[in-house]
């Protein structure tokens, strides 16, 4: 299992727009085959920085998982409202493992 771990640059004056952007994905996310962990958007602090972040079996799988997106009509309407509203300045897409051993709760 790997988590896709995006990071957004976004326009702090589009932040709704943003949010949108995220709910859509949480409904497309799922139905295309990755476990949508949550979009995260900027509450305190920085108000340009936002995540998104979900698991998928690996790297087969997720360009299997980027195909069914991009044939979704609500990923492919998500992908055009993005590029149309134009609030995402800068998108950075890391890919990480799940490093296993001792928690919290077995410290506990």
């Amino acid at each position: 299992m790997i988590t896709c771990f995006i990071r957004y640059e976004i326009d702090p004056f589009q932040k709704e727009a943003f949010e949108q952007y995220a709910q859509n994905w949480n409904e497309a996310i799922p139905r295309c085959g990755a476990d949508l962990i949550g979009y995260f958007a900027p509450h305190e602090g920085s108000a340009t920085t936002a995540y998104g972040l979900y698991d998928i079996d690996d790297l087969a799988a997720y360009e299997r998982y980027r195909l069914r997106l991009l044939a979704d009509p609500l990923g492919r309407a998500n992908y055009e409202f993005s590029r149309e509203r134009r609030f995402i300045r800068r998108e950075d897409r890391i890919f990480l493992r799940r490093v296993e051993g001792q928690g919290r709760e077995a410290k506990r």
